[in-house]
C-alpha cells in the first residue's frame, strides 16, 4: 500500500536524503520519496511493516514523523499552510531580532576597517577586554535567538548525518570559542601589564594582537546570513497545500437529497451511495452520479478544463464541482467522499507534489561527507602548526579558520539573492518564478507539454464563419440568429450575440422562447417562428437543408461548432464557433522548436478539433480526449522516457499535471488552483511568455 507522512526537522537535502536512507532499510519498504519542500513523504510498502515501524525509523534518524490525514478531508491540507506562515513569521524574527544586535558588533569589530568614525575609548589598548566583552554581549543575543541551528546541527552530528546545520553550529561554535579563548587571553596580558609580571610594551601588544582577533561578529554575521536565506528560501517554498485546500473548496459543503419523497439538505459527508440528489440552476454537483430525472447544462471546466457546457440528459454522468448552468435534474450518488474525480484529482496533486524533491545544492548532496572532512582537515591544520612552530596558539588558529572558512554563510546567501535577481527580471516581463529550483530545472528541460484551452487557445467560443443562404444577408442572418440566442445561457449563444453586438446589429424581438436540451433554441420572430441548432433538431422539423450538412462538416473537420438556423421552411444559413487560438500561440511553438524543445498539444478536447488546433498552431504531437488523470499519467510517461518535462496550463484538471512536471507554468489568467501547483505563473496570459521563461532559466544559469 502507499502511505502519505508528515516529516519534521528536515532542513536541507541532505536531511531528506538521510531519512529517504532510514526508511528505505525498514524491511518491507519497496519504495520511498521525501519532499523536502512540503515536509512529507510518500512510501510504499507491503505487509511486513506497518505506519509505527516506518515513524520509529524516521524517529530514530533524528526526525519526526506523524501520518498524514486522508486526501478529501480539509484539516490536514490546512494545517501545513498554517505551519508555513508560522514558520515564515518566525524567521523573519529571528531576522531582524538578530540584525539589531549584529548592527552594533560588526561596527564595533570592524569599523576601524571600513574607515568608520569610532570613539578614542575603542582605541585604547587598556580598554580592549571592555570591548571585546561588549562584542561577546551582543553576540549572546543571536546565538539564543538562532540555537536552532545547534540543537539540528549537533543532534544529527550526534546521529551520525550532519547536514547543513551541522555545519553552521560547528563553525559559529567554533568562532564564538575562539573569542571566548581570546577574552581569556586579552585578560591575562593586561593583568601582567598592570601588575609588571611581564615587559609592558610586549604585552599590551599582545593585547592589541587577541584584541583583533575575535570571531564574534564572524558568529553573528554567519548565523544572521544563514536566517536571511533560509527566510528568503521558505518564502519561495512551494504551496502544494493551499492547492489542495483550493481544490477542496470547489466542492460544495452541503447537497439537496430526497428523502421520504421531501428535500433534505443535508452536509455532503452524509451523502451515501445510491442517495437522489437535486441540482437547481447555478448550483455546484456535490458528488458524482449519474442523472434520473430532467436535463440541464453542466459546465464541466474546473474538472475537464474544456469551456463548453456538456447537455446532460436521463443517463449521463455528472461529477462532484461542476455547475449546473440552466435546468434543474435529479441524479443517483454513485460515487462519494474519497472515490469523487474531484478526490481523486485531490490525492494525485499531493502524490504528484510529494514525489518531486527539490534539486539539491552541490553542498547539501555532498554535506554528510563534507562535515567530517572539513573537522579532519581542521585536525590536520592544527596538528601540522603544532608540529611546525610547537605553539598551541598557532595551532588552534589555524584550526578554527577552517572550521569557520568552511561554514556555508556564502551558500546560505548567495543562491537565493542569485535567484532573485533571476526572478526579478522575470518579473519585469511578467514572469513570476516561485522557486530556485524551478528556474534551475527549466533549461534542462526537453520536452513542452502545452494545454489546450486557454493556453493555447482563447478559452471561450468566437463566431469564425458565416455562410447565410441564397437571398439572406450576413446581416440578416446574424440579426435572426443573435435574437434567437440572446434569452439562452449557452456559451455559444454568448459568443454569437456578442459577434452581432461588435457589428452593432440591432436585435429583433422575440416571442414564446423555448431552449431544446441537446438540440438547440426556438422562438417566435415577427409572423414567423424561427430556430437555431444543430443536424437533429433540423432534421426533426424536416426542414430543406440543401449543401449546408457538407460545409458543417467542413468546418467540424477544422475543430469548429456549426450550428444551422431556419424558418418554418428552409435553412437560413450556417454559423461557425470556435474557440481560436490566441495570436501569439503558432510564434510560441516555433519558438520552442528553434530552442530544441519538443511541443506536445495535450487536451481534453476530441480529436478532430484537436488535430485542426495542432495543424493550425504547427503542432505535431497532439494527444486528444485526455482525462484529468491522464494529464498527470502522459506527463509521468514522457519523464519515464527520461525526459525533463515542462507542462503549461491553466485550469484546475491541469493542476495534477502541472505538480507532477519537472516544470510546471500557469497562464495567469487561469484558476488559483493551477496557478498554487506551478512552480512558474505568466501573468500576462501569453504563451510567447513560456519561451521568454525559458530563456530566463538559460541566461540565469
Amino acid at each position: 500500500m502507499k502511505q502519505k507522512f508528515n516529516v519534521t526537522g528536515m532542513t536541507c537535502s541532505a536531511c531528506s536524503a538521510h531519512v529517504e536512507k532510514a526508511v528505505r532499510q525498514v524491511e518491507g519498504v519497496d519504495s520511498v520519496s521525501v519532499n523536502l519542500l512540503g515536509n512529507s513523504m510518500l512510501v510504499e510498502y507491503g505487509g511486513k511493516t506497518g505506519p509505527e515501524q516506518i515513524i520509529q525509523a524516521v524517529t530514530d534518524a533524528g526526525y519526526g514523523a506523524s501520518l498524514h490525514g486522508p486526501a478529501g478531508k480539509a484539516a490536514p491540507a490546512a494545517r501545513p499552510a498554517d505551519a508555513m506562515e508560522e514558520e515564515l513569521a518566525g524567521m523573519k524574527r529571528r531576522f531582524l531580532t538578530s540584525l539589531v544586535f549584529l548592527a552594533p558588533l560588526f561596527y564595533i569589530a570592524m569599523g576601524h576597517m571600513m574607515g568608520w568614525p569610532l570613539p578614542a575609548f575603542f582605541h585604547q589598548p587598556s580598554n580592549a577586554l571592555v570591548v571585546a566583552f561588549l562584542q561577546f554581549l551582543l553576540t549572546l543575543p543571536i546565538l539564543y535567538i538562532n540555537r536552532k541551528y545547534y540543537t539540528v546541527g549537533f543532534k544529527t552530528l550526534w546521529h551520525r548525518a550532519p547536514n547543513m546545520d551541522s555545519l553552521i553550529a560547528l563553525g559559529s561554535s567554533a568562532a564564538v570559542l575562539y573569542g571566548v579563548a581570546a577574552l581569556f587571553l586579552i585578560a591575562w596580558h593586561l593583568g601582567r601589564a598592570a601588575y609588571g609580571a611581564g615587559d609592558a610594551a610586549a604585552e599590551l601588544a599582545q593585547v592589541e594582537h587577541w584584541a583583533m582577533d575575535l570571531y564574534f561578529e564572524s558568529a553573528g554575521m554567519i548565523l544572521t546570513l544563514i536566517t536571511l536565506g533560509k527566510w528568503l528560501e521558505t518564502r519561495s517554498k512551494g504551496k502544494t497545500s493551499q492547492a489542495i485546500t483550493r481544490l477542496m473548496d470547489l466542492a460544495p459543503k452541503t447537497a439537496m437529497v430526497l428523502r421520504d419523497g421531501a428535500e433534505v439538505e443535508v452536509p455532503v459527508e452524509d451523502v451515501a451511495v445510491g442517495d437522489l440528489i437535486v441540482v437547481r440552476p447555478g448550483g455546484r454537483i456535490p458528488v458524482d452520479g449519474v442523472v434520473t430525472e430532467g436535463a440541464s447544462s453542466v459546465d464541466e471546466s474546473a474538472l475537464t478544463g474544456e469551456s463548453l457546457p456538456v447537455e446532460k440528459l436521463p443517463g449521463a454522468k455528472v461529477a462532484a464541482a461542476s455547475i449546473n448552468k440552466s435546468g434543474s435534474f435529479t441524479f443517483r450518488a454513485t460515487r462519494v467522499g474519497e472515490d469523487t474525480t474531484l478526490a481523486q484529482m485531490i490525492r494525485l496533486v499531493d502524490e504528484a507534489a510529494s514525489s518531486k524533491a527539490p534539486i539539491a545544492k552541490l553542498a547539501d548532496k555532498v554535506a554528510g561527507v563534507f562535515v567530517p572532512t572539513v573537522m579532519v582537515i581542521a585536525a590536520i591544520a592544527a596538528g601540522a602548526w603544532w608540529f611546525a612552530t610547537g605553539s598551541a596558539t598557532s595551532a588552534l588558529t589555524a584550526g578554527v579558520a577552517v572550521l569557520v572558512i568552511s561554514c556555508p554563510c556564502a551558500l546560505g546567501l548567495a543562491t537565493p539573492v542569485a535567484i532573485l535577481v533571476g526572478t526579478g527580471k522575470g518579473a519585469e516581463n511578467g514572469i513570476l518564478v516561485k522557486s530556485a529550483e524551478a528556474l534551475e530545472t527549466l533549461h534542462t528541460v526537453q520536452t513542452v507539454v502545452l494545454d489546450k484551452t486557454g493556453t493555447v487557445t482563447q478559452g471561450k467560443p468566437r463566431v469564425t464563419d458565416l455562410y447565410p443562404h441564397e437571398g439572406v444577408t450576413t446581416e440578416e442572418l446574424l440579426c435572426i440568429a443573435a435574437s434567437l440566442e440572446k434569452p439562452s445561457e449557452h456559451p455559444l449563444a454568448e459568443a454569437i450575440v456578442a459577434e452581432a453586438q461588435e457589428r452593432a446589429i440591432p436585435l429583433a424581438p422575440v416571442k414564446d422562447f423555448q431552449a431544446v436540451h441537446g438540440r438547440g433554441v426556438r422562438a417566435t420572430l415577427g409572423n414567423r417562428t424561427c430556430m437555431g441548432g444543430n443536424l437533429a433538431m433540423m432534421e426533426e422539423a424536416g426542414v430543406d437543408l440543401g449543401s449546408f450538412p457538407a460545409k458543417a462538416e467542413e468546418l467540424a473537420a477544422q475543430g469548429k461548432t456549426a450550428l444551422y438556423f431556419a424558418d418554418e421552411h428552409q435553412v437560413l444559413g450556417l454559423i461557425a464557433v470556435a474557440d481560436t487560438p490566441k495570436p501569439t500561440s503558432a510564434a510560441a511553438v516555433a519558438a520552442f522548436r528553434k530552442l530544441g524543445l519538443d511541443v506536445v498539444m495535450l487536451t481534453g478536447d476530441n480529436q478532430r478539433t484537436a488535430d485542426a488546433i495542432g495543424k493550425e498552431l504547427g503542432v505535431t504531437q497532439v494527444m486528444a480526449q485526455v482525462l484529468p488523470q491522464d494529464k498527470e499519467r502522459k506527463v509521468k510517461e514522457l519523464q519515464e522516457q527520461g525526459k525533463k518535462v515542462a507542462m503549461v496550463g491553466d485550469g484546475i484538471n491541469d493542476a495534477p499535471a502541472l505538480a507532477r512536471a519537472d516544470v510546471g507554468l500557469a497562464i495567469g489568467a487561469g484558476t488559483d488552483v493551477a496557478i498554487e501547483s506551478a512552480d512558474i505563473v505568466l501573468m500576462k496570459s501569453d504563451l510567447m511568455d513560456a519561451v521568454a521563461a525559458v530563456e530566463l532559466s538559460r541566461a540565469t544559469i
